[in-house]
Protein backbone atom coordinates (compact mmCIF):
# COMPACT_ATOMS: atom_id res chain seq x y z
CA UNK A 1 0.00 0.00 0.00
CA UNK A 2 2.70 2.52 1.21
CA UNK A 3 4.54 2.18 -2.80
CA UNK A 4 0.96 2.54 -4.37
CA UNK A 5 0.74 6.12 -2.34
CA UNK A 6 4.29 7.05 -2.83
CA UNK A 7 3.59 6.62 -7.00
CA UNK A 8 0.38 8.25 -6.74
CA UNK A 9 1.77 11.26 -5.11
CA UNK A 10 4.69 11.59 -7.79
CA UNK A 11 2.93 11.10 -10.39
CA UNK A 12 0.57 14.06 -8.78
CA UNK A 13 3.61 15.97 -8.21
CA UNK A 14 4.28 15.70 -11.97
CA UNK A 15 0.99 17.02 -13.12
CA UNK A 16 1.05 19.54 -10.86
CA UNK A 17 4.83 20.59 -12.53
CA UNK A 18 3.49 20.15 -15.94
CA UNK A 19 1.24 23.38 -15.37
CA UNK A 20 -2.40 21.85 -15.42
CA UNK A 21 -4.61 21.26 -11.55
CA UNK A 22 -7.12 20.27 -13.92
CA UNK A 23 -5.08 17.10 -15.55
CA UNK A 24 -4.36 16.32 -11.64
CA UNK A 25 -8.15 16.43 -11.03
CA UNK A 26 -9.11 14.93 -14.50
CA UNK A 27 -7.14 13.06 -16.74
CA UNK A 28 -3.68 11.76 -14.40
CA UNK A 29 -7.07 10.54 -11.66
CA UNK A 30 -4.10 9.72 -9.33
CA UNK A 31 -4.68 11.03 -5.57
CA UNK A 32 -7.55 8.48 -4.78
CA UNK A 33 -9.61 8.15 -1.47
CA UNK A 34 -10.51 4.89 -1.91
CA UNK A 35 -7.63 3.32 0.61
CA UNK A 36 -8.21 5.82 3.15
CA UNK A 37 -12.43 5.28 3.34
CA UNK A 38 -11.82 1.22 2.69
CA UNK A 39 -9.83 1.80 6.14
CA UNK A 40 -12.43 4.24 7.48
CA UNK A 41 -15.22 1.79 6.91
CA UNK A 42 -12.95 -1.27 8.82
CA UNK A 43 -12.94 1.12 11.35
CA UNK A 44 -16.50 1.68 11.95
CA UNK A 45 -17.54 -2.21 11.34
CA UNK A 46 -15.50 -2.99 14.07
CA UNK A 47 -15.78 -0.10 16.80
CA UNK A 48 -19.24 0.95 15.84
CA UNK A 49 -21.24 -1.79 13.94
CA UNK A 50 -24.19 -0.64 12.19
CA UNK A 51 -24.32 2.53 13.54
CA UNK A 52 -22.37 4.59 11.41
CA UNK A 53 -22.27 4.32 7.57
CA UNK A 54 -19.62 5.92 5.03
CA UNK A 55 -21.73 8.45 2.45
CA UNK A 56 -18.88 10.15 0.87
CA UNK A 57 -14.83 11.00 1.37
CA UNK A 58 -12.70 14.00 -0.09
CA UNK A 59 -8.70 14.04 -0.67
CA UNK A 60 -6.65 16.22 1.97
CA UNK A 61 -4.42 17.13 -0.59
CA UNK A 62 -2.65 19.28 -0.83
CA UNK A 63 -2.04 18.68 3.10
CA UNK A 64 0.06 16.20 4.64
CA UNK A 65 -1.86 13.22 2.92
CA UNK A 66 -5.16 11.32 3.44
CA UNK A 67 -8.78 11.93 3.40
CA UNK A 68 -11.88 12.85 5.46
CA UNK A 69 -14.41 10.70 5.61
CA UNK A 70 -18.07 11.52 6.24
CA UNK A 71 -20.63 9.32 8.19
CA UNK A 72 -24.22 9.47 8.52
CA UNK A 73 -25.34 8.26 12.28
CA UNK A 74 -27.64 5.39 11.66
CA UNK A 75 -30.44 6.58 14.56
CA UNK A 76 -29.97 10.23 13.95
CA UNK A 77 -31.02 11.82 10.44
CA UNK A 78 -29.53 15.04 11.62
CA UNK A 79 -26.06 14.01 12.63
CA UNK A 80 -22.82 13.67 10.75
CA UNK A 81 -18.96 12.03 11.50
CA UNK A 82 -16.23 13.53 9.76
CA UNK A 83 -12.91 11.50 10.02
CA UNK A 84 -9.29 12.35 8.93
CA UNK A 85 -7.74 9.44 8.38
CA UNK A 86 -4.28 8.81 6.62
CA UNK A 87 -4.43 4.71 5.63
CA UNK A 88 -0.74 4.77 4.75
CA UNK A 89 0.41 5.77 8.38
CA UNK A 90 -2.29 3.80 10.05
CA UNK A 91 -3.46 7.36 11.74
CA UNK A 92 -6.60 9.44 12.40
CA UNK A 93 -5.26 12.89 12.92
CA UNK A 94 -2.27 11.39 13.22
CA UNK A 95 -3.41 9.61 16.59
CA UNK A 96 -4.55 5.97 17.15
CA UNK A 97 -7.58 5.69 14.95
CA UNK A 98 -10.35 4.33 17.49
CA UNK A 99 -10.23 6.98 19.62
CA UNK A 100 -10.12 9.70 17.63
CA UNK A 101 -13.13 8.20 15.80
CA UNK A 102 -15.25 8.14 18.88
CA UNK A 103 -14.56 11.60 19.44
CA UNK A 104 -15.72 12.33 16.10
CA UNK A 105 -19.18 10.39 17.05
CA UNK A 106 -19.50 11.76 20.47
CA UNK A 107 -19.06 15.35 18.50
CA UNK A 108 -21.50 14.88 15.60
CA UNK A 109 -24.09 13.43 17.79
CA UNK A 110 -23.66 16.87 20.17
CA UNK A 111 -23.53 19.12 17.36
CA UNK A 112 -26.76 17.18 16.15
CA UNK A 113 -28.18 17.88 19.20
CA UNK A 114 -27.49 21.38 19.30
CA UNK A 115 -28.69 22.30 15.91
CA UNK A 116 -31.70 20.91 16.99
CA UNK A 117 -32.11 23.03 19.80
CA UNK A 118 -31.14 26.15 17.16
CA UNK A 119 -33.52 25.08 14.87
CA UNK A 120 -36.62 24.69 17.09
CA UNK A 121 -35.99 27.78 18.48
CA UNK A 122 -36.00 29.72 15.22
CA UNK A 123 -38.88 27.41 14.63
CA UNK A 124 -41.22 28.52 17.04
CA UNK A 125 -40.75 32.39 16.17
CA UNK A 126 -41.51 31.40 12.87
CA UNK A 127 -37.61 31.75 10.86
CA UNK A 128 -36.48 28.41 9.22
CA UNK A 129 -32.67 27.98 9.51
CA UNK A 130 -31.76 27.00 5.96
CA UNK A 131 -27.83 26.97 6.33
CA UNK A 132 -25.05 27.23 8.97
CA UNK A 133 -21.33 28.57 8.93
CA UNK A 134 -18.86 25.55 8.70
CA UNK A 135 -18.81 25.56 12.41
CA UNK A 136 -22.73 25.43 12.46
CA UNK A 137 -23.09 28.77 13.75
CA UNK A 138 -23.98 31.30 12.47
CA UNK A 139 -27.31 30.49 11.06
CA UNK A 140 -29.14 32.00 7.76
CA UNK A 141 -32.58 32.55 7.67
CA UNK A 142 -35.05 34.07 5.08
CA UNK A 143 -36.58 37.31 5.77
CA UNK A 144 -37.47 40.32 3.43
CA UNK A 145 -35.80 44.12 4.96
CA UNK A 146 -37.56 47.32 3.59
CA UNK A 147 -37.21 50.49 5.99
CA UNK A 148 -40.97 49.67 6.51
CA UNK A 149 -39.97 46.01 8.05
CA UNK A 150 -36.46 46.06 9.27
CA UNK A 151 -36.99 47.16 13.27
CA UNK A 152 -40.02 44.55 13.37
CA UNK A 153 -37.97 41.93 11.40
CA UNK A 154 -34.59 42.04 13.78
CA UNK A 155 -36.60 42.00 17.08
CA UNK A 156 -38.45 38.87 15.91
CA UNK A 157 -35.08 37.17 14.96
CA UNK A 158 -33.68 39.23 18.12
CA UNK A 159 -36.22 37.07 20.05
CA UNK A 160 -35.58 33.65 18.40
CA UNK A 161 -31.88 34.43 19.64
CA UNK A 162 -33.07 34.81 23.10
CA UNK A 163 -34.92 30.99 22.87
CA UNK A 164 -31.87 29.73 21.79
CA UNK A 165 -29.64 31.35 24.85
CA UNK A 166 -32.66 30.14 26.81
CA UNK A 167 -33.00 26.55 25.37
CA UNK A 168 -29.00 25.99 25.31
CA UNK A 169 -28.62 26.38 28.82
CA UNK A 170 -26.46 28.99 31.37
CA UNK A 171 -23.48 26.81 30.92
CA UNK A 172 -22.93 27.04 27.54
CA UNK A 173 -21.01 28.84 25.21
CA UNK A 174 -23.28 30.43 23.73
CA UNK A 175 -25.19 31.92 27.21
CA UNK A 176 -21.64 32.96 28.09
CA UNK A 177 -21.14 34.58 24.67
CA UNK A 178 -21.14 38.68 24.46
CA UNK A 179 -22.92 38.48 21.35
CA UNK A 180 -24.57 36.02 18.81
CA UNK A 181 -25.11 36.48 15.21
CA UNK A 182 -27.96 35.57 12.64
CA UNK A 183 -27.31 36.26 9.00
CA UNK A 184 -30.48 37.50 6.91
CA UNK A 185 -31.10 36.50 3.34
CA UNK A 186 -33.70 37.44 0.76
CA UNK A 187 -36.77 35.31 -0.51
CA UNK A 188 -35.25 35.55 -3.36
CA UNK A 189 -31.95 34.67 -2.87
CA UNK A 190 -32.64 32.02 -0.61
CA UNK A 191 -35.06 30.23 -3.43
CA UNK A 192 -32.60 29.83 -5.65
CA UNK A 193 -29.98 28.42 -3.40
CA UNK A 194 -27.90 25.24 -3.80
CA UNK A 195 -30.25 23.01 -2.16
CA UNK A 196 -28.10 19.59 -1.73
CA UNK A 197 -29.84 16.17 -1.22
CA UNK A 198 -32.50 15.78 1.31
CA UNK A 199 -30.78 11.95 1.78
CA UNK A 200 -27.58 13.87 3.43
CA UNK A 201 -27.64 14.60 7.21
CA UNK A 202 -29.10 17.88 8.07
CA UNK A 203 -25.52 19.13 8.90
CA UNK A 204 -23.71 18.13 6.29
CA UNK A 205 -26.52 19.52 3.52
CA UNK A 206 -26.97 22.77 6.08
CA UNK A 207 -23.12 23.67 6.12
CA UNK A 208 -21.91 22.90 2.90
CA UNK A 209 -19.58 25.64 1.11
CA UNK A 210 -21.62 25.48 -1.93
CA UNK A 211 -24.71 25.99 -0.37
CA UNK A 212 -23.41 28.75 1.73
CA UNK A 213 -21.71 30.49 -1.56
CA UNK A 214 -25.14 30.56 -3.20
CA UNK A 215 -26.54 32.63 -0.43
CA UNK A 216 -23.25 35.05 0.02
CA UNK A 217 -22.81 35.67 -3.86
CA UNK A 218 -25.30 38.40 -3.46
CA UNK A 219 -25.67 41.02 -1.35
CA UNK A 220 -27.17 39.92 2.39
CA UNK A 221 -27.64 41.25 6.37
CA UNK A 222 -25.29 40.00 9.55
CA UNK A 223 -27.84 40.56 12.56
CA UNK A 224 -25.87 41.12 15.98
CA UNK A 225 -27.61 40.88 19.29
CA UNK A 226 -25.55 41.82 22.55
CA UNK A 227 -25.80 39.55 25.40
CA UNK A 228 -25.55 40.17 28.92
CA UNK A 229 -25.65 37.06 31.61
CA UNK A 230 -27.89 34.97 29.24
CA UNK A 231 -30.07 38.00 28.38
CA UNK A 232 -30.29 38.93 25.01
CA UNK A 233 -30.96 42.70 23.85
CA UNK A 234 -33.10 41.67 20.83
CA UNK A 235 -33.28 45.06 19.58
CA UNK A 236 -30.25 44.46 17.40
CA UNK A 237 -28.16 45.92 15.07
CA UNK A 238 -27.74 44.77 11.17
CA UNK A 239 -24.91 45.62 8.78
CA UNK A 240 -24.67 44.99 5.10
CA UNK A 241 -22.81 42.33 3.84
CA UNK A 242 -22.20 42.92 0.03
CA UNK A 243 -20.24 40.62 -2.49
CA UNK A 244 -16.88 42.07 -3.57
CA UNK A 245 -17.04 43.85 -6.26
CA UNK A 246 -20.23 45.60 -5.07
CA UNK A 247 -18.11 46.29 -2.01
CA UNK A 248 -15.54 47.88 -3.72
CA UNK A 249 -17.39 50.31 -5.55
CA UNK A 250 -19.16 51.68 -2.10
CA UNK A 251 -15.71 51.90 -0.55
CA UNK A 252 -14.67 53.57 -3.62
CA UNK A 253 -17.70 55.90 -3.94
CA UNK A 254 -17.62 56.83 0.00
CA UNK A 255 -14.32 57.58 -0.07
CA UNK A 256 -13.69 59.92 -2.74
CA UNK A 257 -16.38 61.65 -1.92
CA UNK A 258 -15.08 62.25 1.51
CA UNK A 259 -11.78 63.12 0.45
CA UNK A 260 -13.37 65.99 -1.37
CA UNK A 261 -14.89 67.16 1.75
CA UNK A 262 -11.82 66.52 3.84
CA UNK A 263 -9.42 69.04 0.96
CA UNK A 264 -11.57 72.15 2.78
CA UNK A 265 -9.76 71.85 5.43
CA UNK A 266 -6.54 69.66 4.87
CA UNK A 267 -5.64 70.09 1.25
CA UNK A 268 -3.01 67.38 1.68
CA UNK A 269 -5.47 64.77 2.86
CA UNK A 270 -5.06 60.92 2.12
CA UNK A 271 -7.59 58.55 2.81
CA UNK A 272 -6.34 55.44 4.30
CA UNK A 273 -7.88 52.54 2.72
CA UNK A 274 -9.18 50.95 6.32
CA UNK A 275 -13.16 51.05 6.62
CA UNK A 276 -15.10 49.87 9.37
CA UNK A 277 -18.04 48.18 9.74
CA UNK A 278 -20.93 49.76 8.04
CA UNK A 279 -23.74 49.65 10.31
CA UNK A 280 -27.42 50.34 9.07
CA UNK A 281 -29.17 53.40 11.07
CA UNK A 282 -32.32 52.26 12.92
CA UNK A 283 -35.57 51.35 10.91
CA UNK A 284 -33.09 52.16 7.40
CA UNK A 285 -31.68 49.34 5.34
CA UNK A 286 -31.05 52.40 2.71
CA UNK A 287 -28.89 54.36 5.63
CA UNK A 288 -25.53 53.19 6.83
CA UNK A 289 -22.74 54.63 8.87
CA UNK A 290 -19.25 53.55 9.65
CA UNK A 291 -15.43 54.76 9.86
CA UNK A 292 -13.00 55.69 7.52
CA UNK A 293 -9.47 56.47 8.41
CA UNK A 294 -7.35 59.52 6.68
CA UNK A 295 -3.95 61.52 7.12
CA UNK A 296 -4.21 64.95 6.95
CA UNK A 297 -0.73 65.02 5.41
CA UNK A 298 0.62 61.51 3.33
CA UNK A 299 3.01 59.86 5.17
CA UNK A 300 5.74 57.52 3.73
CA UNK A 301 5.41 57.17 -0.26
CA UNK A 302 2.25 59.03 -0.16
CA UNK A 303 0.27 56.46 1.95
CA UNK A 304 -1.74 56.46 4.78
CA UNK A 305 -0.59 54.23 7.45
CA UNK A 306 -1.18 54.15 11.19
CA UNK A 307 -3.76 57.23 10.95
CA UNK A 308 -4.95 58.75 14.21
CA UNK A 309 -7.78 60.65 12.63
CA UNK A 310 -10.72 58.96 11.49
CA UNK A 311 -14.45 60.72 9.92
CA UNK A 312 -17.62 58.74 11.09
CA UNK A 313 -20.14 59.10 7.74
CA UNK A 314 -23.70 58.31 6.97
CA UNK A 315 -24.50 57.01 3.27
CA UNK A 316 -26.74 56.15 1.01
CA UNK A 317 -26.59 52.67 -0.29
CA UNK A 318 -24.61 53.67 -3.29
CA UNK A 319 -22.20 55.10 -0.81
CA UNK A 320 -22.93 59.08 -1.16
CA UNK A 321 -22.66 60.75 1.77
CA UNK A 322 -25.90 61.62 3.66
CA UNK A 323 -26.01 64.51 5.91
CA UNK A 324 -22.52 66.17 7.83
CA UNK A 325 -19.43 64.02 8.56
CA UNK A 326 -17.93 64.21 11.83
CA UNK A 327 -14.65 64.12 12.18
CA UNK A 328 -12.75 62.27 15.52
CA UNK A 329 -9.01 62.76 16.29
CA UNK A 330 -6.73 60.56 18.51
CA UNK A 331 -8.58 57.35 17.49
CA UNK A 332 -5.24 55.23 18.00
CA UNK A 333 -2.84 54.00 20.40
CA UNK A 334 0.57 54.96 19.14
CA UNK A 335 1.14 53.05 16.40
CA UNK A 336 -1.14 49.97 17.77
CA UNK A 337 -4.83 49.48 18.63
CA UNK A 338 -7.47 51.66 17.04
CA UNK A 339 -10.28 53.21 19.94
CA UNK A 340 -13.29 54.25 17.61
CA UNK A 341 -16.00 55.63 19.65
CA UNK A 342 -18.99 53.35 19.52
CA UNK A 343 -22.21 55.10 16.87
Amino acid sequence: MAGSRRRQWRTAAICVLTGSLVALVGACGVVTTKEDRRAAEELADKHFPGQIKAIGARTLFPGTGGSEVTFAVADDRDAVVRLRINADKGTCDSKECAGVLTEAVARGRADAAAYRTLRDAFDACGYEVIALGPTGTPPYVVAELTNATVQRVLADIGGCVQRWVTASGADTPLAKAKASYVNVVSPAVAEKRNRGKDSWPTLLRLTRSNLVASLTKHTYYSASYDIVDGRVDTVGSARVVRPFKERQAFGKTVQDAVREELRATYPNVVMSDYQWVWRLEPGRIDRQTGYLLFCPEPGERGRCVNSDDAVLVTADERGNPVGKIRIVHDVREGTGVLRLPPY
